[in-house]
């Protein structure tokens, strides 16, 4: 009878260079099977964007890159995430929360 062993190992990222991409707005949307994040860089707004008589604006913000994740890794980076946000508060202090 064959007998399996088990082989530890950790996956990390290659180091290929790959640019980095400026975000400071992100939108969430799901599916049954994936959620996608929408990473935008949100400049300052300008009058020029807003229609005059409306109550309610919609402002388009330049998409920089979309990342589709599968709902079973969510558990484990929304845990990463808290896990860096943590040690990035230890770090630097707390942060000043979101942008309006």
């Amino acid at each position: 009878m064959d007998e399996k062993k088990s082989v530890n190992f950790t996956v990390v990222p290659a180091d290929d260079a790959s640019p980095r991409a400026y975000s400071n707005f992100c939108a969430i949307q799901h599916s049954p099977f994936d959620f996608t994040l929408t990473f935008c860089e949100m400049m300052p707004i300008t009058e020029t964007q807003f229609v005059p008589g409306q109550d309610h604006q919609f402002i388009k913000a330049p998409v920089k890159t979309r990342v589709v994740v599968p709902v079973q890794i969510i558990p484990g980076l929304v845990a990463a995430l808290q896990e860096n946000y943590r040690l990035y508060q230890e770090a630097y202090g707390p942060s000043k929360g979101p942008m309006h």
